[in-house]
């Protein structure tokens, strides 16, 4: 939806603004000169497509650090965030076009190219949402045009042809299916300055595909047809971040700007709508119709006792009296109806509970509990949320399952009942599966074995540390802290929740592993390690590994005020600094002088471990280490980006947002020459989208 739902910059990333100007022209005066930071970066890689298939559980955890890494960082550090302009290349530095253009805008249509055109999945036409309506694409028509009118949005200005997804299949090919309607739709003249520092006038013309999704489907012969709880998870965390954004505020209808909610009834004084603007607002009212539908399904379908799904549990629910999880692949007999597709016989074909997908989950379901969170304990809620989930357009939760007694909660489908019984089965199953007790740590697998199931003995070192930060948003959901882009701050409330405190403890056990068990003497973190009566380490130590310890320590640091996880992580980054930097590429590599392999998880744990060492780890006043001087570790994130993410990883870039435009004329498919082409030019017979590849090799 790029053409039409342009996203706005705003600033809502609170608490950091510390000294920002002062920040902002530390970052000015080092990143001045963008094209040889840019051009002698990329030029220094050689680079090898592995693995082009798209993986919605790796790629969408990597685009929502890429969020958190975009406006919100840029604007931490200090930056107005008014004054990006996509047409205008690293100005007014190439960190902050690189975080607050680049990374930010690839995050969001990334999701729409899954969401809203890849195919790959069930239609909502056919999910229970729309079933409870008639089930047919006319009802389905009016709930879009309802929603369109809750945010003031003219019914003209819906892209033509979305196919919105209930949810995700586990992987797919990202080559288009038919060649894009590049037939155009309309024309201006603008002013452009490329990543190489050329400017030019051009004439930009908008290609119809941007307005009608028809032509960009992907090709279901390659899509693995099976659910998986991390695809699920990392969409749907994808959609309730930008839907926090979209609609955490109201506007004016008639005029379209932005205001702040003053109360939950504001949207019904005839002036004021829903969502932060009419574009942005149907954008979140879309989201949160996707993100409701793939929950019910998850709880009325896809619970697994280890003998078959569709188990029903509810918020009472007890892992010591029987295991109920959600497995970890699940075959579709994809079926159609409504000559779209939609969910027929499901199969269990790994039975496994993993930790990869219990934390993917775990994450989403905070945040979304904290997007729709309606107890009367919560006095912070936002009244532009609470007015989202009045009734209309969303359901209301039951009063039982918003007072002060969480014991009377009961099994209900609208979206605040949903994510309040799904996260208390998951983050239970993630102290009862996955938690050893003895040694303090999370292990990957809950398994089956000689009839039964039963904990596994290996600790993944990225699990482990991402098991943190999903503990941490956890714990703020429960006590009604800040979530999303203000993870970091302290609130107005705090409910100190029973389960707050135990996610706290398993958050500081957890962390105290690491420090323990989990580092070599070089200072450097192991893949992982095998449980037993001694620990016993990996002889791995990958990028993976290093980066996402950096982010989950920093996020016990934030979470326990403990500073030894603070120092722990600067410790890391500093062996990362000493062992894995290659001066040659200007980034880091496994084994120096070697081919390091990059996969999405990758590219997820540099840019959230990085961007907490820019925010957290940086010096502090009387603090002279170079490697945490704020411009050194904003170069590191420069040329990391241009080198692996624009030079590698990023398949394909969209028109609009991110600078790329087609110039009329031109058969120049990389018109702001950052490395990455057009959709049309970027592989395959037709083309393919604006997504991550899932493994590349740079050396």
């Amino acid at each position: 939806m790029a053409a039409i739902f342009t996203h706005r910059l705003k600033s809502e990333f609170k608490g950091l603004q510390v000294k920002k100007s002062v920040l902002h022209l530390a970052v000015i005066a080092t990143l001045c000169s963008s094209a040889t930071l840019f051009s002698s970066a990329i030029s220094a890689a050689q680079i090898k497509l592995i693995d082009k298939s798209h993986n919605p559980a790796s790629n969408f955890l990597a685009y929502t650090e890429f969020e958190l890494s975009g406006e919100p960082l840029a604007e931490a550090l200090g930056l107005d965030l008014d004054i990006l302009d996509p047409t205008t290349a690293n100005s007014p530095t190439p960190f902050d076009f690189s975080a607050g253009i680049e990374s930010y805008e690839y995050s969001e249509e990334a999701m729409y190219a899954l969401n809203y055109q890849s195919t790959m999945g069930p239609h909502l036409a056919n999910g229970p949402l729309n079933l409870k309506r008639g089930g047919n694409t006319e009802q389905l028509a009016k709930r879009i045009s309802l929603m369109a009118n809750a945010v003031g949005l003219s019914q003209s200005d819906v892209p033509k042809n979305v196919y919105p997804l209930s949810l995700p299949y586990m992987s797919g090919n990202p080559e288009f299916v038919a060649q894009p309607d590049t037939s155009v739709d309309e024309a201006e003249t603008l002013d452009i300055t490329t990543a190489k520092g050329e400017d030019k006038t051009i004439i930009s013309v908008t290609p119809a595909y941007v307005h009608d999704y028809k032509t960009l489907a992907w090709n279901s012969d390659s899509f693995d047809k099976s659910i998986n709880p991390a695809a699920i998870g990392a969409i749907f965390l994808k959609e309730v971040m930008w839907s926090q954004d979209f609609l955490g505020g109201m506007h004016i209808t008639e005029t379209d700007d932005e205001v702040e909610a003053n109360s939950a009834i504001m949207d019904q004084d005839g002036v004021h709508s829903l969502g932060v603007s009419a574009a942005d607002g149907f954008n979140g009212m879309m989201l949160t119709e996707m993100s409701i539908d793939k929950l019910i399904i998850m709880q009325n379908q896809l619970a697994y006792n280890g003998k078959a799904l569709g188990i029903n549990f509810g918020p009472d629910y007890s892992p010591e009296q029987g295991a109920i999880w959600f497995p970890h692949k699940v075959a579709v007999s994809e079926t159609k109806r409504n000559g779209v597709n939609a969910l027929g016989k499901l199969k269990v074909t790994d039975g496994r509970s993993t930790l990869r997908d219990t934390w993917q989950m775990l994450w989403p379901l905070a945040e979304f509990f904290a997007f729709t969170d309606q107890r009367v304990a919560n006095s912070g809620q936002n009244s532009a949320m609470l007015a989202v989930f009045d009734g209309a357009p969303f359901a209301k939760a039951p009063t039982v399952n918003t007072d002060n007694s969480p014991a009377n909660d009961i099994v209900s489908d609208d979206a605040f009942s949903l994510a309040n019984n799904l996260s208390n089965l998951v983050f239970k199953n993630l102290s009862a599966l996955h938690f050893n007790k003895t040694h303090g740590s999370f292990v990957t697998d809950y398994q089956g074995k000689q009839g039964s199931y039963v904990q596994g003995n290996y600790v993944d070192s990225y699990d482990a540390a991402y098991s943190i930060v999903a503990l941490t948003i956890y714990q703020r959901a429960k006590d009604a802290l800040p979530v999303g882009y203000a993870s970091a701050d302290s609130g107005s409330v705090n409910l100190k929740t029973p389960a707050g405190k135990q996610a706290l403890s398993m958050i500081k056990a957890q962390a105290d592993f690491i420090l323990a068990q989990l580092i070599t003497p070089k200072g450097l973190v192991v893949d992982g390690a095998t449980l037993g009566k001694k620990v016993t380490q990996d002889s791995n130590v990958s990028l993976d590994a290093q980066f996402a310890t950096i982010r989950g320590l920093v996020s016990a640091f934030l979470a326990t005020k403990d500073n030894k996880y603070k120092a722990a992580a600067r410790s890391i980054y500093l062996a990362v600094e000493k062992h894995m930097f290659d001066k040659n590429l200007k980034t880091w590599a496994t084994n120096l002088g070697q081919a390091t392999e990059h996969t999405p998880y990758t590219a997820a744990a540099i840019s959230g471990g990085l961007r907490e060492a820019i925010l957290h780890l940086k010096n502090e006043e009387g603090e002279h280490n170079p490697a945490f001087e704020l411009t050194t570790l904003t170069t590191r994130y420069v040329n990391w980006f241009s080198t692996v993410i624009n030079g590698a990883m990023q398949l394909a870039e969209p028109i609009g947002d991110t600078g790329e435009l087609v110039i009329k004329g031109s058969n120049n498919t990389d018109t702001d020459e950052d490395g990455v082409h057009q959709i049309i030019a970027a592989g395959g017979k037709y083309g393919t989208a604006a997504v991550m590849a899932n493994k590349v090799s740079i050396q």
